[in-house]
């Protein structure tokens, strides 16, 4: 199998404007992203998708590989879709599988992709994984940051949300769930999802896997053993420094 990882990032968030760039440790947080995910023995190659110059000209001054895209892409699937069809047809390689890791994730381990990618490996039917993650304090649940997830009894996701889901009235067992940014596509779906039209829970939610279960089709969600935390804000950032410091 063929993988190919794509790393979608842009200078242009509107919660933390320029986050790429932004140094944890003394590098910037694209580069920690860069440099784990390529760790992974699966992977046959790992780029940046970016529409912005200092991130294209920043990896390819590490020795890595960044691909430019088109500014007008709402979603980072869309924006890796994009980046896709443009390596393979400069590197005359059709990839099989394309593991989309967000650009800020930087405490990425490189077995969280081999967690991810498993299920594709092993069952014919499965399009599209996520990592799941566990939250474990209330203040996490209630950060609309979080994308919070719902799965069935056979791990496929019903529901995302940034609200706080499943309630906590009446059932404080059942283990709150977020999403781990690290999601591998069969590549023909990946493409199918830039032809679905976008959906109304996917536009108001902003999370691009609701475009999925709208139109119908299944999410399998994976628990993963690793511990990890996105930076969404200032405040991710020191938190997150002050964790990879340990490491």
């Amino acid at each position: 199998m063929k993988i190919l990882a794509l790393i979608p990032a842009r200078m242009g968030s509107s919660r933390f404007p320029d986050k790429p760039m932004a140094p944890i440790l003394g590098k910037p947080m694209i580069g920690h992203v860069y440099e784990r995910v390529s760790k992974s023995p699966l992977l046959m190659l790992t780029a940046v998708a970016t529409c912005d110059k200092k991130i294209y000209d920043y990896i390819e001054s590490i020795g890595g590989v960044a691909v430019m895209t088109g500014d007008q892409h709402e979603r980072a699937s869309d924006r890796c879709a994009e980046a896709l069809v443009k390596l393979e047809e400069v590197n005359k390689t059709r990839y099989d599988i394309v593991v989309m890791v967000q650009g800020d994730e930087p405490m990425t381990h490189p077995d969280m992709i081999t967690e991810a990618v498993q299920p594709l490996l092993d069952e014919a039917d499965v399009q599209v994984v996520n990592l799941l993650g566990q939250i474990n304090d209330m203040a996490e649940f209630e950060d609309r940051n979080c994308i919070k997830v719902v799965c069935d009894l056979n791990l496929n996701a019903m529901y995302f949300s940034r609200e706080p889901i499943p309630t906590r009235c009446k059932a404080d067992k059942i283990p709150m769930g977020k999403q781990v940014a690290i999601i591998p596509f069969r590549r023909d779906f990946l493409l199918e999802y830039t032809r679905m039209q976008p959906t109304p829970l996917e536009i108001s939610e902003s999370v691009d896997m609701l475009r999925v279960l709208e139109h119908g089709l299944k999410v399998r969600m994976v628990p993963t053993l690793h511990d990890t935390h996105a930076v969404d804000t200032p405040d991710d950032l020191r938190k997150v420094e002050r964790l990879m410091q340990c490491l």
